[in-house]
């Protein structure tokens, strides 16, 4: 399944990326998390920064995904009509294609009341995608398109 959690990139250069994200209550998953107290859960607010860091200008680098999470710290919840800004920095480009870099979500509360407050922060390694071949029984391989591709 594949769902773009960030609305709109606000910022995009080869070393910072910030995009928004308006959290609604009709988003299906905040109707069992949790009922009576809907929040966006924590590894969307991992997700959306990860969508974030792959709108990194980087030339030359295909399809990312998240290869580990470090120092991760969470703080504000994010609640419907709430807005997240995701904040991704490159820190340093690795061997194998990845980046590793920082990121921040800040939430702003819908009610204009409090200030804006920190929902998650962290350090992320994010990979380039490898897919495997598989070899079902009877030994003969089938080949996909990404795998041909390389």
């Amino acid at each position: 399944m594949h769902f773009r959690l960030i609305d709109r990139v606000i910022e995009r250069t080869e070393s910072r990326a910030v995009a928004t994200k308006l959290v609604s209550m009709s988003e299906e998953y905040l109707q069992d998390h949790f009922p009576t107290f809907p929040v966006l859960p924590g590894v969307f607010m991992i997700e959306a920064l990860v969508q974030t860091a792959r709108e990194l200008d980087q030339p030359g680098i295909d399809r990312l995904v998240l290869g580990r999470v470090r120092a991760l710290k969470y703080g504000s919840f994010v609640r419907p009509g709430d807005v997240m800004t995701t904040e991704i920095t490159l820190v340093k480009g690795l061997d194998d294609g990845g980046l590793d870099v920082k990121g921040k979500a800040t939430v702003r509360p819908a009610s204009g009341e409090a200030e804006e407050a920190v929902a998650c922060s962290g350090r992320f390694t994010l990979r380039p995608l490898r897919l495997s071949v598989a070899t079902p029984i009877g030994g003969v391989k089938i080949h996909s398109e990404a795998a041909a591709s390389r």
